[in-house]
């Protein structure tokens, strides 16, 4: 819990601080960086720093904690911060670079705020980080105890087993362990970090869901080339695209992720659009494969049936499971298979139940407008709904 001097000085200095927070962001990354190169190196995603989409993450982050905290003072600390806790697992953030954010980050409020970032409001901020940062440091040091790692120390090789050219933009890669242990168990849903060389002296770090079912040794992630106006090409899936072969050797954490496959009995609406489709395939397959009964509606949504990755895998699902249907819509019906749909998707057609568990999957703005029409049109209730993001979490989640 914060204190109340703390928490009526965050509260007061809100609104100066979400005007400046971009700016404060921006010289925030920069110190770091200067000060330690090696983290844009082998930590950080140099291809979201390039857009400002870390930056946006970092202030949209630090400003919708601070405003949880103030405004809505009921909601569980912990369950805010679970996804931001496996995703710094995921890529092995480590407890003392907390203190470094810490620095930095009070030295861009002080240098953007000026003759505004008083004691009484620094004090207070520096409060409200350090509730943010223990409760990452103390989940995070739980993820890690299940893998028994220490942080910093989870990568491990795999092997290139399988290269799928699943459409023209997208691969997907089997991946088997290069040793003789066991693969390290994951639930449907989560997803891996892979740490690619791009020069000299520098790694990336990025995360893809595992697209294929747990229970067996290897797992299979899918992988779409990342390009398109305003960005460069994506570094590490540049690499994983043109620079792995069958046989070569990556480097990946164990799983995590927090959106999962509920074990309920309740109906499940499995919606992706583009290579969202990926974890919601690893929850398709665990469900045929274990012979569930679930009532199952898959939706998915696409420019058309040549881009959309796993289709026939995910037919050959949907007619194994019992009490299953797929909807699929397409801005072009052109050699779209039979059934096929016209985008816009109409919402009310699908007649859910009320009692649906949801699972979204694609980009985040398409996913807000799914799931408003989810409750809007299909009544569907919000605490049923949940989406994983690719990408830096801009906080809506939470909001």
């Amino acid at each position: 819990m914060i204190s109340t001097a703390s928490r009526d000085a965050v509260r007061d200095s809100l609104p100066l601080v979400s005007a400046s927070i971009e700016e404060i962001a921006r010289s925030f990354y920069a110190s770091l960086f200067e000060e330690h190169p090696v983290l844009i190196r082998r930590l950080f995603n140099r291809g979201n720093q390039a857009t400002g989409e870390q930056q946006a993450a970092l202030a949209n982050g630090l400003v919708g904690f601070a405003g949880l905290v103030v405004h809505r003072p009921y909601i569980e600390v912990g369950r805010v911060l679970e996804r931001i806790a496996h995703k710094h697992a995921s890529v092995g953030v480590q407890p003392e670079q907390y203190q470094l954010v810490h620095d930095h980050l009070l030295g861009a409020f002080a240098r953007i705020l000026g003759r505004a970032a008083t004691d009484r409001v620094t004090a207070a901020w520096s409060e409200l980080y350090w509730l943010f940062a223990d409760g990452l440091v103390r989940r995070e040091a739980e993820l890690y105890g299940r893998f028994d790692l220490q942080p910093g120390k989870n990568w491990r090789q795999w092997v290139v087993a399988q290269r799928v050219q699943e459409t023209r933009d997208v691969i997907s890669l089997v991946l088997e362990p290069a040793d003789e242990w066991p693969t390290d168990p994951f639930v449907a849903g989560q997803y891996v970090s892979v740490a690619v060389p791009v020069d000299e002296g520098s790694f990336q770090i990025r995360q893809y869901s595992i697209s294929s079912a747990p229970g067996t040794r290897h797992l299979r992630i899918t992988i779409e080339r990342s390009a398109g106006p305003g960005r460069p090409p994506g570094e590490v899936s540049s690499h994983l695209h043109d620079q792995v072969p069958l046989g070569g050797a990556l480097l990946l954490s164990p799983p995590f992720g927090e959106v999962v496959l509920d074990d309920s009995d309740c109906p499940v609406l499995l919606m992706s659009s583009g290579v969202g489709v990926a974890p919601l395939m690893s929850m398709l397959g665990h469900l045929a494969n274990t012979g569930s009964r679930r009532e199952v509606t898959y939706v998915h949504m696409d420019r058309s049936a040549a881009g959309h990755a796993l289709r026939f895998e995910l037919e050959e699902l949907v007619a194994a499971l019992p009490n299953a249907r797929q909807v699929l819509a397409y801005g072009d019906l052109t050699r779209a298979p039979r059934g096929a749909v016209q985008l816009p998707l109409d919402f009310a057609s699908l007649a859910l139940p009320l009692d649906t568990r949801a699972y979204l999957c694609g980009p985040p703005a398409r996913m807000r407008t799914w799931r408003t029409e989810l409750v809007r049109v299909a009544g569907l209730d919000p605490a049923r709904i949940r989406y994983e993001v690719f990408g830096p979490d801009l906080w809506r989640t939470y909001t």
